[in-house]
């Protein structure tokens, strides 16, 4: 059965908008719903951390922006088709849960490459330059003081990359022009065609810790890469080797890297995520002189936004329109027929 014009609920939650009820945000890509007049946008009334199960009552579609999605949300999901995550990272979307459901859950690959490289080389320059402390030079008066931070560039440095997907080749890319040797790649998932399209150098991941110059962290968290960087891989690096996280906090074994750092292991670090979001006190590193901090957000931009945006939307009109969207994490939903039946009571028959 093909529903009404303007029967498909997308909500999107709380953390969008503002207390007025207007986006946070320049463009979140809602703009693509106008010529769609099978789609009713909503928001959710109040932001939850983790999304309470009447929220998703009578909702078609749900794009979430930081809320946790567990068995729980789903305990009043009939209606619900597809969840649509703001971003790359759903290690807060329990998928088995979702696919028990029978809930379509999909990311929104490749909008957020460009930005996140962007912040990585950003980060790369600051720690290296030391742009921290010669801007409190000047604030504090301490012209004097400036021969004490002479920096190095990124010419002839090396540059070690676990996890080599969509961001991290984007990381590659951005960084051609900078003269450094041949970045080194730890991801057995890599195929060998994006390893030679990008002249890299795959490697281990003990190799690519004691030779890189650059550590910057690219791969999901789940069981195998849960406290991936560790005591010892931190042994293992350079002195004067930086480590970088734009990924997930679990990664890196926070209290080895305050060790790390204390003892002055390796030279610095970038963080923008922690293993425990949202701080509700000051960082453990927030002593560090050597150490950038983020709150989870270090490549947020209007454009990322927007792309984002423009993807969970666009994703949102497909399914409605009965063809799978882009970028499905749990495709085996797609085979179960109670999902298949929902699929088809709620929109426009499967294609």
């Amino acid at each position: 059965m093909t529903q009404t014009p303007a029967s498909f609920k997308v909500a999107l939650t709380a953390d969008f908008y503002d207390a007025h009820g207007a986006t946070k945000y320049r463009d979140i890509g809602l703009t693509l719903f106008d010529a769609c007049n099978r789609i009713m946008v909503s928001q959710f009334a109040e932001h939850r951390s983790e999304i309470e199960p009447q929220q998703l009552a009578g909702v078609n579609g749900v794009i979430v922006l930081t809320p946790r999605v567990t068995a729980q949300s789903l305990t009043q999901s009939d209606e619900l088709l597809a969840i649509g995550r703001f971003g790359v990272g759903f290690d807060g979307v329990d998928v088995k849960a979702c696919t028990a459901a029978e809930v379509l859950l999909f990311i929104t690959s490749g909008a957020v490459d460009r930005p996140v490289a962007e912040a990585t080389v950003g980060w790369m320059l600051a720690l290296t330059h030391h742009f921290r402390m010669k801007d409190r030079l000047v604030r504090e008066a301490r012209w004097d003081e400036r021969s004490q931070y002479m920096g190095s560039e990124l010419r002839d440095r090396t540059l070690g990359v676990i996890g080599f997907g969509g961001i991290g080749q984007a990381l590659v890319r951005l960084l051609s022009g900078f003269g450094m040797k041949p970045p080194l790649v730890f991801d057995p998932f890599a195929s060998a065609s994006a390893l030679s399209a990008h002249g890299v150098c795959a490697v281990t991941l003990d190799e690519l810790l004691e030779q890189a110059d650059f550590i910057s962290l690219h791969c999901p968290l789940n069981a195998h890469t849960r406290h991936l960087i560790g005591a010892r891989e931190l042994g293992l690096m350079k002195r004067t080797a930086y480590l970088i996280n734009t990924a997930r906090g679990g990664i890196i074994d926070e209290t080895a890297l305050h060790d790390a750092l204390t003892s002055r292991q390796i030279a610095g670090a970038a963080l923008d995520c922690f293993e425990v979001e949202p701080l509700t006190a000051p960082s453990a590193f927030t002593g560090f002189d050597n150490v950038l901090l983020a709150p989870h957000c270090i490549a947020w931009t209007d454009e990322l936004f927007r792309d984002i945006g423009r993807t969970a939307c666009q994703g949102m009109i497909d399914i409605s329109a009965g063809k799978p969207p882009r970028s499905i994490v749990n495709p085996e939903v797609l085979e179960r027929a109670g999902f298949v039946e929902k699929w088809k009571r709620l929109c426009d028959a499967p294609k």
